[in-house]
Protein backbone atom coordinates (compact mmCIF):
# COMPACT_ATOMS: atom_id res chain seq x y z
CA UNK A 1 0.00 0.00 0.00
CA UNK A 2 1.38 3.59 -1.13
CA UNK A 3 0.50 6.61 1.49
CA UNK A 4 -1.63 7.31 -1.52
CA UNK A 5 -3.65 4.37 -1.55
CA UNK A 6 -4.01 4.59 2.40
CA UNK A 7 -5.56 8.27 1.70
CA UNK A 8 -7.68 7.45 -0.96
CA UNK A 9 -9.10 4.00 0.71
CA UNK A 10 -10.18 6.19 4.32
CA UNK A 11 -13.72 5.06 5.47
CA UNK A 12 -13.88 7.97 7.63
CA UNK A 13 -13.72 11.71 6.18
CA UNK A 14 -10.36 12.95 6.99
CA UNK A 15 -11.30 16.39 10.04
CA UNK A 16 -7.48 16.39 11.34
CA UNK A 17 -4.23 16.12 10.05
CA UNK A 18 -1.87 15.56 13.92
CA UNK A 19 2.05 16.34 13.19
CA UNK A 20 4.91 15.37 14.78
CA UNK A 21 7.49 17.86 15.32
CA UNK A 22 11.00 17.20 15.34
CA UNK A 23 12.19 15.59 12.26
CA UNK A 24 8.39 16.36 10.44
CA UNK A 25 8.14 20.14 10.81
CA UNK A 26 11.45 20.98 12.16
CA UNK A 27 15.12 19.67 11.21
CA UNK A 28 16.01 19.92 14.90
CA UNK A 29 17.49 16.11 15.35
CA UNK A 30 20.98 16.67 13.97
CA UNK A 31 20.99 18.82 16.49
CA UNK A 32 19.65 17.27 18.98
CA UNK A 33 21.75 13.96 18.65
CA UNK A 34 24.88 17.16 18.51
CA UNK A 35 24.18 18.14 21.89
CA UNK A 36 23.11 14.79 23.37
CA UNK A 37 26.19 13.32 21.86
CA UNK A 38 28.16 16.16 23.90
CA UNK A 39 26.10 15.52 27.42
CA UNK A 40 26.89 12.23 27.22
CA UNK A 41 30.66 12.59 26.47
CA UNK A 42 30.75 14.66 29.72
CA UNK A 43 29.27 11.34 31.93
CA UNK A 44 32.46 9.36 30.04
CA UNK A 45 29.75 7.31 27.67
CA UNK A 46 31.34 7.93 23.81
CA UNK A 47 28.24 7.42 21.37
CA UNK A 48 28.29 8.78 17.79
CA UNK A 49 25.24 10.64 16.72
CA UNK A 50 23.64 7.59 14.41
CA UNK A 51 23.86 5.38 17.71
CA UNK A 52 22.29 8.65 19.78
CA UNK A 53 19.06 8.90 16.97
CA UNK A 54 18.69 5.34 16.52
CA UNK A 55 18.69 5.14 20.86
CA UNK A 56 16.58 7.96 21.92
CA UNK A 57 15.22 9.04 18.25
CA UNK A 58 11.53 10.33 19.87
CA UNK A 59 11.43 9.79 23.30
CA UNK A 60 11.09 12.18 26.25
CA UNK A 61 14.22 13.36 28.47
CA UNK A 62 12.10 11.19 31.20
CA UNK A 63 12.64 8.09 29.50
CA UNK A 64 16.03 8.49 28.49
CA UNK A 65 17.37 9.56 32.06
CA UNK A 66 16.93 5.64 32.81
CA UNK A 67 18.27 4.08 29.74
CA UNK A 68 21.55 6.07 30.23
CA UNK A 69 21.26 5.30 34.17
CA UNK A 70 21.84 1.39 33.24
CA UNK A 71 24.33 1.95 31.14
CA UNK A 72 27.07 4.03 33.02
CA UNK A 73 25.41 1.75 36.13
CA UNK A 74 25.33 4.84 38.59
CA UNK A 75 22.41 7.50 38.76
CA UNK A 76 22.37 10.64 37.13
CA UNK A 77 23.52 13.91 38.71
CA UNK A 78 20.17 15.79 40.25
CA UNK A 79 18.49 17.68 37.52
CA UNK A 80 20.74 16.64 34.43
CA UNK A 81 17.31 15.92 31.94
CA UNK A 82 16.64 19.71 32.46
CA UNK A 83 20.22 21.11 32.43
CA UNK A 84 19.99 19.20 29.41
CA UNK A 85 17.04 20.64 28.02
CA UNK A 86 18.21 24.09 29.13
CA UNK A 87 20.75 23.54 27.21
CA UNK A 88 19.61 22.39 24.04
CA UNK A 89 16.72 25.26 23.84
CA UNK A 90 19.52 27.55 23.60
CA UNK A 91 21.23 25.99 20.89
CA UNK A 92 17.59 25.24 18.97
CA UNK A 93 16.73 29.13 19.33
CA UNK A 94 20.10 29.59 17.48
CA UNK A 95 19.68 26.84 14.72
CA UNK A 96 16.33 25.27 14.12
CA UNK A 97 15.50 24.49 10.55
CA UNK A 98 12.51 23.30 8.61
CA UNK A 99 12.17 20.26 7.22
CA UNK A 100 11.79 20.54 3.36
CA UNK A 101 8.45 20.83 2.55
CA UNK A 102 6.89 21.60 5.94
CA UNK A 103 5.86 25.00 6.03
CA UNK A 104 4.28 23.92 2.52
CA UNK A 105 2.85 21.19 4.05
CA UNK A 106 0.57 23.31 6.98
CA UNK A 107 0.15 26.28 4.67
CA UNK A 108 -1.38 23.52 2.22
CA UNK A 109 -3.13 21.94 4.40
CA UNK A 110 -4.89 25.10 5.99
CA UNK A 111 -5.81 26.07 2.14
CA UNK A 112 -7.85 22.86 2.47
CA UNK A 113 -9.43 23.24 5.15
CA UNK A 114 -8.68 20.89 7.26
CA UNK A 115 -7.40 21.57 10.77
CA UNK A 116 -4.15 20.90 11.66
CA UNK A 117 -2.18 20.09 15.10
CA UNK A 118 1.28 19.63 16.18
CA UNK A 119 1.66 16.54 19.15
CA UNK A 120 5.12 15.85 20.29
CA UNK A 121 7.12 14.65 22.98
CA UNK A 122 9.35 17.74 23.09
CA UNK A 123 8.19 20.31 26.13
CA UNK A 124 6.31 23.69 24.76
CA UNK A 125 9.64 25.63 25.78
CA UNK A 126 11.44 23.42 23.08
CA UNK A 127 8.90 23.90 20.70
CA UNK A 128 8.73 27.63 21.41
CA UNK A 129 12.21 27.91 20.20
CA UNK A 130 12.07 25.85 17.30
CA UNK A 131 8.59 27.63 16.04
CA UNK A 132 10.23 30.89 16.67
CA UNK A 133 13.57 30.66 14.82
CA UNK A 134 11.45 29.11 12.12
CA UNK A 135 9.22 32.25 12.37
CA UNK A 136 5.85 30.07 12.71
CA UNK A 137 5.40 30.86 16.01
CA UNK A 138 1.55 32.39 15.93
CA UNK A 139 0.61 30.05 13.04
CA UNK A 140 0.63 27.03 15.48
CA UNK A 141 -0.29 28.91 18.82
CA UNK A 142 -3.27 26.79 20.04
CA UNK A 143 -2.54 24.00 18.35
CA UNK A 144 0.57 22.40 19.69
CA UNK A 145 0.15 19.27 22.35
CA UNK A 146 3.52 18.16 24.43
CA UNK A 147 4.19 15.32 26.37
CA UNK A 148 3.86 17.13 29.90
CA UNK A 149 0.44 18.18 29.17
CA UNK A 150 -0.72 14.54 29.30
CA UNK A 151 0.15 11.37 31.42
CA UNK A 152 2.57 9.77 29.27
CA UNK A 153 3.91 10.51 26.39
CA UNK A 154 4.56 8.77 22.59
CA UNK A 155 4.45 5.71 22.36
CA UNK A 156 1.24 5.51 24.34
CA UNK A 157 -1.67 7.10 22.83
CA UNK A 158 -2.15 9.95 25.26
CA UNK A 159 -0.70 12.84 23.02
CA UNK A 160 -2.78 12.21 20.05
CA UNK A 161 -5.87 11.14 21.61
CA UNK A 162 -5.78 14.57 23.54
CA UNK A 163 -4.97 16.44 20.24
CA UNK A 164 -8.28 14.91 18.71
CA UNK A 165 -10.51 15.47 21.83
CA UNK A 166 -9.61 19.54 21.36
CA UNK A 167 -10.52 19.76 18.11
CA UNK A 168 -14.16 17.72 18.85
CA UNK A 169 -13.10 14.68 16.08
CA UNK A 170 -12.64 10.79 17.08
CA UNK A 171 -9.45 9.01 16.19
CA UNK A 172 -10.70 7.50 13.14
CA UNK A 173 -11.22 10.88 11.37
CA UNK A 174 -7.84 11.40 12.32
CA UNK A 175 -4.01 11.09 10.05
CA UNK A 176 -1.20 11.02 11.93
CA UNK A 177 2.29 12.23 10.36
CA UNK A 178 5.18 10.73 12.13
CA UNK A 179 9.08 9.95 11.48
CA UNK A 180 9.89 8.05 15.00
CA UNK A 181 8.92 4.08 16.22
CA UNK A 182 7.53 5.68 19.43
CA UNK A 183 5.32 7.77 17.46
CA UNK A 184 4.06 5.37 15.31
CA UNK A 185 3.22 3.34 18.35
CA UNK A 186 1.45 5.90 19.75
CA UNK A 187 -0.66 6.49 16.20
CA UNK A 188 -1.55 2.85 16.59
CA UNK A 189 -2.83 2.60 19.91
CA UNK A 190 -4.93 5.43 19.49
CA UNK A 191 -6.42 3.77 16.79
CA UNK A 192 -5.30 6.34 13.96
CA UNK A 193 -4.09 6.14 10.15
CA UNK A 194 -0.37 6.84 10.12
CA UNK A 195 1.79 8.23 7.45
CA UNK A 196 5.87 7.81 7.94
CA UNK A 197 8.18 10.25 7.02
CA UNK A 198 10.87 8.33 5.55
CA UNK A 199 13.05 10.59 3.16
CA UNK A 200 15.65 8.62 3.43
CA UNK A 201 15.22 5.35 3.14
CA UNK A 202 12.06 2.87 2.58
CA UNK A 203 11.23 3.38 5.70
CA UNK A 204 10.23 -0.27 6.67
CA UNK A 205 11.04 0.03 10.02
CA UNK A 206 8.01 2.43 9.80
CA UNK A 207 5.82 0.16 7.92
CA UNK A 208 6.41 -2.81 10.29
CA UNK A 209 4.71 -1.00 12.99
CA UNK A 210 1.90 0.12 10.73
CA UNK A 211 2.32 3.75 9.18
CA UNK A 212 2.31 4.08 5.30
CA UNK A 213 5.57 5.67 3.82
CA UNK A 214 5.91 8.48 2.24
CA UNK A 215 9.09 10.45 0.69
CA UNK A 216 8.66 14.39 1.07
CA UNK A 217 6.82 16.63 2.67
CA UNK A 218 5.70 18.36 -0.52
CA UNK A 219 3.27 15.62 -0.82
CA UNK A 220 1.43 16.27 2.41
CA UNK A 221 -1.49 18.50 0.36
CA UNK A 222 -2.49 16.41 -2.21
CA UNK A 223 -2.20 13.49 0.16
CA UNK A 224 -4.51 15.34 2.22
CA UNK A 225 -6.68 16.34 -0.38
CA UNK A 226 -7.08 13.03 -1.84
CA UNK A 227 -8.71 11.85 0.78
CA UNK A 228 -11.27 14.66 1.62
CA UNK A 229 -12.26 14.00 -2.08
CA UNK A 230 -12.40 10.45 -1.32
CA UNK A 231 -15.01 10.22 1.29
CA UNK A 232 -16.65 13.05 0.35
CA UNK A 233 -18.08 10.57 -2.72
Amino acid sequence: MTALDLMRNRKALLRLVIFDCDGVIVDSEPVSNRVVVSALADLGWTVTAAETERLFLGMTFTDMVPMVERHLGRPLPPGWGEALRTRLIAVLTRESEPIAGALEALAGVSALGVPWRVASNSSHQEMQAKFTRLGIASMVAGRVHSHRDVGRGKPAPDLFLAAAAAEGVGPAECVVIEDSLPGVRAAGAAGMDCLGYAPDSDGAALRALGAVPFRSMFDVPALVAAARRETAR
